[in-house]
């Protein structure tokens, strides 16, 4: 195995090199990804190294950002666009969800759109509104998305990979809290295909199951219940659409509880889903119902209130105690 350690943005930094230097279609395009770098620095260097013609600073304009994308998939290119917040995708949502995701049935399948938007979401950086939300479940809800957020530096380097490389729409979903996790990186083959799901602790009393930032909170929370006594098993979602729930079930089967945690609002979510299929396919299994730990239903407070609103270790050992109260 060829591995290195970098951190989560170097990895996919260096997945879209790769990506860029294997195929002369894919471009990336943003508000000041060129010189820059983009906001966070995960495409720093690449204008310089691939010239401006395939790295594009846009105009801050999200709308037309993506539904230029759309028009260069339609002749053939792969483009990669950087959303440079979560809430900033919302001027796009149109052209996303309206157009994007339904272009493919609407060509009955003659013509593909491989566009992949990066959307950086989720809390932990002590930002304001609109810079902190987590707006996965509108694109998990809509056809013809696909939609998966990586949660390693490892993932992060194959994913970006994989999603340019698919023919289909991508929503591309980056913790930002982890831009700076520095992990082990293979560089020659992926573990798991894109949309599996991925066993990362192993447990017998409760199924922890997560996605993006929470799955380090799922770790931290199960080596806090283990001095307790309790054996949790953490499953890192990847994929939100489609999910793969074969091995959220085989856990379920064994330990009969589970709990879901997410930084996005609790109502109408991917907790919400994943909750209500375990408890269709695995009922008999259950020995609780499941819990879900979540975001308020507010929108995103104030910074100084973020540890109040996101999910930590504690609220997910509040609701492994209630799982095994039962």
């Amino acid at each position: 195995m060829s591995g290195t350690t970098m951190t989560f943005s170097k990895a996919l930094n260096a997945g879209m090199r790769a990506a860029m230097q294997n195929d002369p279609r894919v471009l990336l395009m943003g508000e000041d990804i060129g010189p820059l770098g983009g906001v966070f620095r995960v495409t720093e260097g690449l204008q310089a190294e691939f010239g401006e013609q395939r790295v594009l600073d846009t105009p801050l304009a999200e709308s037309g950002i993506v539904g230029t994308a759309i028009g260069l998939a339609m002749t053939g290119f792969r483009p990669v666009v950087e959303i440079q917040f979560d809430g900033f995708v919302f001027p796009a949502f149109d052209q996303i969800t309206s157009q994007l995701a339904k272009l493919t049935n609407r060509h009955e399948g003659s013509v593909t759109f491989p566009v992949v938007i990066r959307i950086p979401y989720g809390g932990h950086i002590g930002a304001v509104e609109h810079h902190q939300e987590s707006p996965e479940t509108y694109f998990a809800h809509t056809p013809g998305l696909r939609v998966i957020s990586p949660s390693t530096p490892n993932d992060a380097y194959w994913m970006i990979q994989e999603a340019i490389a698919s023919n289909d729409p991508v929503i591309f979903m980056e913790p930002k809290s982890r831009y700076w996790q520095k992990g082990e990186v293979d560089l020659e083959s992926s573990a798991l295909a894109t949309h599996s799901s991925r066993l990362v602790r192993r447990g017998t009393d409760v199924t922890l199951v997560g996605h993006g930032a929470m799955v380090s909170v799922l770790l931290q929370a199960a080596v806090l219940a283990e001095s307790e006594g309790i054996s949790c098993e953490v499953i890192d979602l990847r994929s939100l659409s489609p999910i793969d729930y074969a091995p959220i079930l085989d856990s379920v089967r064994q330990t009969g509880r589970m709990v879901y945690a997410q930084e996005a609002p609790g109502n109408v979510s991917v907790g919400s889903e994943v909750a209500a299929t375990v408890m269709e396919r695995a009922f008999y299994s259950l020995e609780a119902p499941v819990i879900r730990v979540s975001g308020f239903d507010t929108p995103f407070p104030p910074a100084k209130l973020e540890g109040t609103y996101l999910p930590d270790p504690d609220r997910v050992l509040e609701a492994v105690d209630r799982v095994l109260a039962y």
